[in-house]
């Protein structure tokens, strides 16, 4: 199986335009189309659990696996009642990973099934997945916990799956969040014309270059050179004289 693309909007449920998400699925068939998806693996957020977009997937030889929320409520609802109470003698598929970043520790489990396939009317779903996050910082427990749907079969293994999970939220925190939250991307009025791809790509640029040169705080490395353009002209291979 190739890398995988990920796929990310600015939410579900959080408020937002529904005329910014609804040009996002509008332009998300060309962009499919426009990919090498054959051996590869689309990961998406709930806003592109669409059945169009995963027929589109698996027409073209790719693989998804995509997050379920409240957009599509039978499918959250099967998903969510078939975890919360499984069939006797159900056997799930389990994987569990724990990291440490800093002062946090985080426990991540996945739980996958097969038990929907014939039941869902589903392009290609193989396999139902729920992933629970617990996070411990200063001494105090936090839980979360997100249901998603695959093409990917059994054969791929519990392990993979969450590996494709975290890969995906890995992309969110080290490109989208910091863009989001570090750079201003979300408050930004800029919306006519080229300047927003424009910003992006500068946002982007700019990531890069930090991260090239070691900085792994992103919001840290913004404050570093805030005070002390010296060296952020030193960065970009320029001299102040």
């Amino acid at each position: 199986m190739g890398p995988a693309w990920c796929w990310r909007n600015r939410g579900v449920g959080t408020g937002e335009g529904e005329d910014e998400r609804a040009g996002e699925l509008a332009a998300a068939p060309a962009l499919l189309a426009a990919l090498p998806l054959a051996g590869r693996v689309v990961t998406g957020d709930a806003l592109y659990c669409q059945a169009t977009l995963c027929r589109q997937i698996r027409d073209a030889a790719g693989e998804y696996v995509v997050i379920v929320k409240a957009n599509q409520p039978h499918l959250l609802w099967a998903v969510h009642t078939l975890f919360a109470d499984p069939p006797p003698g159900e056997a799930f598929g389990t994987a569990v990973t724990w990291d440490q970043h800093g002062d946090r520790v985080e426990r991540r489990q996945l739980w996958a099934s097969t038990a929907l396939t014939g039941y869902l009317d589903w392009p290609g779903l193989r396999q139902v997945l729920r992933v629970e996050r617990r996070c411990l910082r200063r001494g105090a427990w936090t839980r979360e916990v997100r249901y998603a749907i695959t093409s990917l079969g059994p054969e791929v293994g519990a392990a993979a799956l969450l590996g494709h999970v975290r890969g995906h939220w890995a992309i969110e925190n080290r490109l989208h969040w910091v863009r989001d939250v570090t750079f201003g991307e979300d408050a930004c009025r800029v919306r006519s014309g080229s300047a927003p791809q424009v910003l992006a790509a500068l946002r982007n640029a700019i990531i890069a270059l930090l991260r090239e040169a070691g900085w792994t705080n992103i919001a840290a490395a913004v404050r570093h050179h805030a005070w002390h353009p010296g060296a952020a002209l030193a960065a970009l291979g320029l001299s102040p004289h």
